[in-house]
């Protein structure tokens, strides 16, 4: 954590920082500022991602925590090293309207959540900025963009219809308008194309003017996967970086959508395996490894993955596929580090006097009342009861004199004990 970058936060960014961890996560753009512990896990990924995953190689990783220990955040933190780093990364959260069983909706939120070295978010983004870039030295002329398709077309791992498409959107942009052609019709043309990237739903007769002869479909994902990073290697990128949070939420569907939901999970993993310059992190919960609804319950993908399901107890790999958050919690000091940021960071957000009404003593007892309780590897719990606090010391509840610490706690684990039974309800059986 920087403090001189806290300190220069203005009102409204602190705030916006507090608002959202209220919500149990950290805001994007400031990720850094609570980048604590877990050294030898971030030591080994990053040296990963530059050493192996940037010279060619592919990689499956799985974030094993319980609801609480903070895998949304590390997620969060690996995001922001593989951007420092060069990479492009698409950080999906699997929800109700992106559901893993559903390969197309996972692909077109693949493609919707794109960061990179291009202004933006997205796919459209990214390729914007690539067509800007072609413009710099002028337009491209008939034999400049014939270079350049022969090209597109003969990258590692491009898949035709791709690279007709890229070829496409550059004829559009940069070749004169043909007899009788109105330039509502270029415009309508290229917004097709930029559905057809991001996957939207369209008939194979919109696409095939344009020499696309198939939409995105599961049969071809690894094709388009593979394309889309050939591609973005080719705009500067050092590979893909894959994040999926929240595979959890699979366990408690009906046993048709489990089933669909792990056999896309497995052709995630062949697809990573048989790639290059590209990564997957999955976020789970144990369950996932233990539960008889779990990865176990699907031959096809417990035949890949029984392994990471064995090494519970076996002493840790820091360089495995299992990233074991909950048995690398963070440290009590990191944990009182973590409390005095967001108390900069509440103080600096509502404009009050913070450190004498919630001063370390009362951040220390709260991380030993925590650890007594067992429950030190729950950093959610600890940033909602911190946060909390300073809600009530601001409106001049006494929280170090008139504060049973005990209660308090039990009090937050039972509201993020009810968080997460709601948060694994079914709801996207269909």
């Amino acid at each position: 954590m920087n403090n001189q970058e806290i300190a220069n936060l203005k009102s409204y960014e602190a705030r916006s920082i507090i608002e959202e961890m209220r919500e149990g996560s950290v805001p994007a753009k400031y990720v850094s500022f609570f980048t604590v512990g877990r050294d030898n896990w971030l030591t080994f990924i990053e040296d990963d991602l530059i050493n192996y995953i940037a010279e060619g190689g592919a990689k499956v990783r799985f974030l094993h925590g319980s609801y609480g220990d903070g895998k949304t955040h590390f997620m969060s933190v690996i995001r922001h090293i593989a951007l420092e780093e060069g990479f492009a990364v698409s950080f999906v959260v699997l929800t109700r309207d992106v559901p893993i069983h559903k390969f197309e909706a996972v692909y077109q939120a693949i493609v919707q959540q794109l960061n990179g070295k291009f202004e933006g978010n997205g796919i459209r983004s990214l390729l914007n900025h690539w067509l800007e870039d072609l413009a710099v030295n002028g337009a491209p002329d008939s034999k400049q963009i014939t270079d350049l398709a022969e090209t597109l077309r003969n990258l590692s791992g491009m898949n035709v219809n791709f690279a007709n498409g890229l070829i496409a959107l550059v004829k559009n942009r940069f070749l004169p308008l043909g007899a009788e052609e109105l330039q509502e019709e270029r415009i309508e043309d290229r917004e097709t194309l930029f559905r057809w990237f991001e996957a939207g739903k369209m008939t194979k007769k919109e696409i095939k003017p344009f020499s696309i002869f198939e939409v995105v479909t599961k049969a071809n994902s690894k094709q388009m996967l593979n394309s889309l990073n050939s591609f973005l290697r080719f705009c500067g990128h050092k590979g893909l970086i894959l994040l999926l949070d929240e595979l959890e939420t699979v366990i408690v569907q009906a046993k048709s959508v489990r089933n669909a939901a792990y056999e896309n999970v497995r052709l995630l993993i062949d697809n990573a395996e048989q790639a290059s310059y590209f990564h997957i992190f999955f976020a789970i919960i144990p369950e996932v490894l233990l539960s008889e609804n779990g990865f176990k319950s699907y031959d096809a993908l417990w035949s890949r993955v029984r392994s990471v399901g064995q090494q519970d107890n076996k002493k840790l790999n820091f360089r495995g596929v299992l990233v074991d958050l909950h048995r690398t919690p963070l440290k009590e000091e990191e944990l009182i580090n973590l409390g005095r940021s967001l108390r900069e960071i509440h103080q600096i957000s509502y404009r009050w006097k913070a450190t004498e009404s919630v001063p370390d003593q009362l951040l220390i007892d709260l991380c030993a009342k925590q650890k007594k309780m067992g429950l030190l590897s729950e950093v959610r719990l600890y940033v909602k009861q911190v946060i909390l606090l300073l809600d009530m010391a601001e409106h001049d509840i006494d929280v170090v004199n008139d504060l049973d610490l005990d209660e308090h706690i039990i009090s937050s684990q039972q509201e993020m004990e009810q968080e997460k039974v709601e948060k694994l309800q079914p709801s996207w059986d269909n």
